[in-house]
């Protein structure tokens, strides 16, 4: 779809009446969210998964990766697809993207779905995302190599099939049987350089949608969660009507298995 100057990629998964638009993490593309749908989350819902800017099948412009750039990447889309106002969500950078919305085009979001992000996350964020970002733009001898790196990542405690579209939606095959990884490191450092730089306590204490914050507690990297109970907590009370879950898993095993499960069923008490 063509949408702000790029094409923009996304899933279309049919489902109710309903039209919920998920965007996912920093370096994700939009089959993260298959463990949900797997889970059962299109069975009540349309679900809109998308591949951000420079992740995925989306268009890689040199520059552009801040969340005003973002944000009207997707308030295009919901042009494009004729919805006035959403319910939106994400995973992590997603759902930030979402608070960013949520605050700058309040009549085009009805509510949020909030997956593990907050105001601030855990103080050491940086270092404990460097083995999803050392992956970045590096060629592989062939995707089997690329899995097995993959599954060696200190966060990654748990495997199902569900989660093998999403490591095959992050490489591009080459006709040796080489893999290189999508998204380019440079248009990521610049996302994160970027996102650090909003005043995401004012957008949160503004925000008055109703939403919903899922937080996965288990151990991500270096001994801790990625986004800690607490931290959590602390957007939750700021923010104006918001409510707070605990879910199974870290903040990237929570997508699948019994974390998708409960996810699911959060959303689905949430949006009725």
């Amino acid at each position: 779809m063509q949408t702000n100057g790029i094409q923009l990629h996304y899933l279309d998964f049919a489902g109710g009446d309903t039209t919920l638009i998920l965007m996912p993490g920093l370096t994700a593309n939009a089959h993260a969210f298959d463990g949900l749908i797997q889970a059962g989350l299109n069975a009540k819902y349309r679900v809109i998964a998308v591949d951000l800017r420079g992740r995925g099948l989306s268009d890689k412009p040199e520059t552009g990766y801040g969340m005003a750039d973002h944000a009207q990447d997707i308030l295009g889309l919901l042009d494009q697809l004729g919805i006035q106002k959403a319910t939106i969500g994400g995973h992590s950078f997603g759902a930030l993207l979402t608070f960013y919305l949520a605050s700058h085009f309040p009549e085009r979001v009805e509510k949020m779905v909030l997956l593990d992000a907050a105001a601030q996350m855990h103080p050491n964020t940086r270092e404990m995302l460097a083995s999803a970002m050392s992956r970045l733009g590096q060629t592989f001898p062939s995707f089997a190599d690329y899995l097995e790196l993959v599954k060696k990542a200190p966060y990654l405690t748990y495997w199902e099939d569900a989660m093998l579209s999403y490591y095959q939606a992050d490489v591009l095959e080459n006709e040796d049987g080489t893999v290189t990884q999508r998204s380019n490191p440079l248009h990521i450092i610049e996302a994160v350089t970027k996102v650090l730089s909003e005043p995401w306590l004012e957008y949160m204490q503004n925000v008055t949608q109703p939403a919903i914050l899922l937080n996965a507690t288990d151990e991500y990297s270096l001994g801790a969660p990625l986004l800690p109970k607490e931290n959590a907590l602390a957007t939750v009370a700021m923010m104006k009507n918001c409510t707070y879950g605990e879910v199974w898993g870290n903040h990237q095993t929570m997508l699948y298995g019994q974390g998708a499960q409960e996810i699911v069923a959060a959303i689905k008490d949430f949006l009725g």
